[in-house]
């Protein structure tokens, strides 16, 4: 019971600063009121922009692997014009790979470029068109709405169908249900057979909304297979299996597939997903180190300004002070009302500047910038958290100071 009613007390006392002493309050709690905003504000924007990037990759599982020219991250040792040498990815290459593969669950193929589309008097230019084996969506993640994918035959025959996103549909022929419809890449008449489900565009790209998917056997009629880049194999692994074991027979037959010479270096690369994931997860760490870094000036001046406040307050109450300890008052009571004090002032502090970074969120999320930032719960109790300790430090050479006062000259003293 005694703590709790030194904790209203405290709270009391806090509060009667900050009514009676509004200007001197806020300026002192400006300094914390700063520095919890702007970590705040760098926490909702890095989780949520690594968020949305992390989403964009939802399609890709961590047990594919990627077989490309180029890799993903590059060493120190290898110079970039020897991987300018290398060949790209061919369908041939992936035919007899996956005959090869005895750990693979899917290999499938991809050739991708930038295309424009027409319908009618409609254009949608630098659409992402891409050229796929017909078991493409075994490895990648597809969310079909309406319609149906390419089968076997269609992509034996390289025949003239596809399946666009939403966002095409609706760009090309003004309708979601655009079955049956046709559009031309460079002159060729192509039939829609599947629409894909809408997902919302992310801070990177359009996702799968501005997207194309023809035959593989088609792509040849688009693209120049001897010059193309970007040519991709992709190896799903199977359920049970051990995706370096995977990775290891996958380099193993591939250099075989390629005739590659034993003592020669591969001429082609086996990426993951988590190379991706781990170097966004490293960008953004740095980003909120520095977010880190900027908001502790500002809390050790709001500290400062904490302090100062609560030595007037200490000098305010020094009559009050040596009356509760004439009647009987340990000096840890005194230290410990005064630590609650700062601690409310800074608590005070902190829920003001999460208030406003929920106000400027909710003006930046009504804007739509292709983004929607919040701040998760975890992140608020972080802010509390320093709160308490910036409240701890700032109010301990105070509450010291108040803690050791004689009694008797406390209460002489005006």
């Amino acid at each position: 019971m005694m703590w709790l009613r030194l904790f209203k007390e405290s709270l009391a006392f806090a509060w009667s600063a900050i009514v009676v002493n509004k200007l001197r309050t806020f300026l002192s709690l400006l300094g914390v009121m700063v520095g919890i905003f702007v970590i705040s504000a760098v926490f909702a924007v890095v989780d949520s922009m690594e968020d949305n990037l992390m989403d964009s990759f939802e399609m890709l599982d961590d047990d594919v692997f990627f077989i490309q020219k180029w890799p993903w991250t590059f060493g120190e040792d290898y110079p970039w014009w020897k991987y300018l040498q290398r060949r790209e990815p061919s369908i041939k290459d992936c035919k007899d790979l996956a005959s090869r593969l005895t750990l693979a669950d899917a290999v499938s193929f991809q050739m991708k470029g930038m295309y424009e589309l027409s319908a009618g008097d409609n254009m949608m230019p630098n659409v992402p068109l891409a050229a796929v084996s017909h078991n493409y969506y075994e490895v990648i993640n597809l969310n079909l709405r309406i319609g149906r994918l390419f089968n076997e035959s269609e992509s034996a025959s390289g025949a003239r169908v596809a399946v666009i996103g939403n966002e095409v549909a609706l760009r090309l022929f003004g309708t979601e249900s655009a079955l049956g419809k046709r559009f031309k890449v460079k002159g060729i008449r192509i039939e829609v057979i599947g629409i894909l489900e809408k997902e919302g565009a992310s801070i990177v790209s359009a996702g799968m909304d501005e997207f194309v998917m023809v035959p593989a056997l088609l792509g040849p009629r688009f693209f120049d297979v001897h010059n193309s880049e970007g040519n991709t194999i992709l190896v799903k692994c199977k359920k049970g299996e051990e995706m370096t074991a995977l990775e290891d027979e996958i380099v193993q037959q591939f250099r075989s597939v390629r005739r590659v010479r034993p003592r020669d270096l591969d001429d082609f690369s086996v990426n993951k997903i988590d190379m991706v994931t781990s170097m966004i997860n490293s960008i953004f760490t740095q980003v909120e180190v520095g977010g880190w870094f900027i908001a502790i000036f500002a809390i050790l001046v709001g500290c400062f300004s904490i302090t100062n406040i609560m030595f007037v307050s200490v000098r305010e109450r020094t009559r009050i002070i040596g009356i509760q300890k004439a009647l009987g008052a340990k000096s840890s009571f005194i230290l410990i009302q005064f630590l609650f004090e700062s601690i409310a002032l800074c608590v005070f502090g902190a829920i003001l500047a999460l208030l406003a970074i929920e106000f400027l969120i909710l003006i930046i999320n009504s804007i739509d910038l292709g983004i929607e930032l919040s701040v998760s719960p975890y992140r608020v109790s972080i802010a509390i958290s320093i709160a308490i300790i910036s409240g701890l430090v700032a109010g301990i050479a105070p509450a010291l100071s108040a803690a050791k006062m004689p009694p008797v000259d406390a209460m002489r003293m005006n």
